[in-house]
């Protein structure tokens, strides 16, 4: 994979990088969706690169669905998942964000919506598309909550309901954006890894270890997933200087 580097100030372990999360002094408030309520923010431009870094990663295959997941939880894979779903939408394109992590979903909390029902009850035949679907508040962007959660998350996003519901989705929007449990932590995004066009790996500064970064790149490589690259979340702001660019 080619290194791709940018910096995002907010909240190396890969061999690849297309996102660097730097960090201001004080900690950003969890779950705020800076990209859409400080679009002018130097958070926000960064979000909008690793969006046009994405895009040039997958020059060669148009991007229509992809997940993003971690090495392991607290790394920000949720906070980036939101957020690049919403730079998304802000060009245009009709987005669909779904929570797969049908284990200890958090995308209904992020964008404030009830989640009654959602993917599981989708892929068990409960309710048809279009009623687990919810508009977000954002143009051009909606949301596919987790529903309640299932006692076979695995099986759930093998069946061949998720591939139905790919080929749904994909004829409704632009981009498909699915956030997934971590890749040491079960096998879930693997399972999911190989029926969409690339993965995005989220690492955190000072907590994600070299090894716990490559093993997750090996198990992803393992299951034919397309991986697109890494973002590097949470790193100080003093150790670059491009966040100065921009002003604080």
């Amino acid at each position: 994979m080619e290194t791709l580097n940018l910096l995002i100030p907010v909240n190396n372990s890969a061999e690849s990088v297309v996102g660097n999360v730097a960090r201001k002094k004080r900690s950003i408030t969890p779950r705020i969706l800076v990209a859409r309520d400080n679009m002018k923010s130097p958070i926000s431009e960064q979000y909008r690169t690793l969006r046009t870094n994405l895009q040039f990663a997958s020059v060669d295959k148009d991007l229509h669905t992809m997940l993003v997941t971690s090495t392991g939880p607290s790394e920000g894979k949720s906070l980036t998942t939101g957020n690049l779903a919403v730079v998304f939408a802000q060009q245009g394109k009709r987005v669909l964000l779904i929570d797969a992590d049908l284990r200890k979903p958090t995308v209904h909390y992020t964008f404030r919506l009830p989640n009654n029902y959602g993917l599981s009850n989708y892929l068990v035949d409960d309710r048809q598309l279009e009623d687990t679907v919810q508009n977000s508040g954002i143009n051009n962007l909606d949301i596919m909550s987790c529903g309640p959660i299932p006692p076979n998350p695995s099986e759930l996003l093998g069946s061949n309901a998720m591939q139905q519901l790919l080929k749904q989705v994909k004829s409704q929007y632009d981009l498909v954006i699915f956030d997934t449990p971590p890749v040491l932590a079960v096998t879930d995004s693997q399972v999911l890894s190989n029926l969409v066009d690339g993965v995005l790996l989220v690492v955190r500064s000072k907590k994600t270890d070299r090894e716990s970064a490559k093993k997750a790149k090996e198990l992803l490589e393992q299951a034919r997933a397309n991986l697109l690259g890494v973002v590097l979340n949470d790193r100080d702001v003093e150790k670059t200087h491009y966040y100065y660019y921009y002003g604080r």
